[in-house]
């Protein structure tokens, strides 16, 4: 990104250590590019408050669907709703955006269940 980040504030970086990173390196990976964007300058410009509202109470179901269902919801809401194209949740997972749709539709993923934050 041809950016240098020389500092992360004291209260970004205990939040980050802190979070439990549910999608191990790739939600952090994809978290630190985030921040990379949003900052200007030397200061890293994190955007903590988005750990937070994914920070739900997973379901007891430790299936891998649901597993699988919860780890698409936290990228559309990462990618803010964005299916498709260069910064969608498809690119990022890796899947076409019309293999995306069909595993929402299976998992019963809706727009609320990952637009909820726009509310707010």
């Amino acid at each position: 990104m041809e950016r240098q980040v020389e500092s992360i504030p004291a209260e970004t970086m205990k939040i980050l250590e802190a979070w439990s990173w549910p999608g191990n390196v790739r939600e952090l990976e994809n978290f630190i590019e985030r921040s990379m964007i949003l900052s200007h300058g030397k200061v890293l410009q994190a955007p903590v408050a988005e750990l937070s509202m994914t920070d739900e109470p997973s379901s007891q179901d430790p299936s891998l669907e649901n597993a699988e269902r919860e780890h698409i919801v936290r990228l559309l809401r990462e990618s803010q709703g964005v299916i498709s194209g260069a910064r969608g949740a498809a690119r990022r997972l890796g899947v076409k955006r019309t293999t995306l749709q069909s595993k929402m539709q299976r998992l019963g993923i809706t727009r609320n269940d990952y637009m909820k934050w726009k509310d707010s």
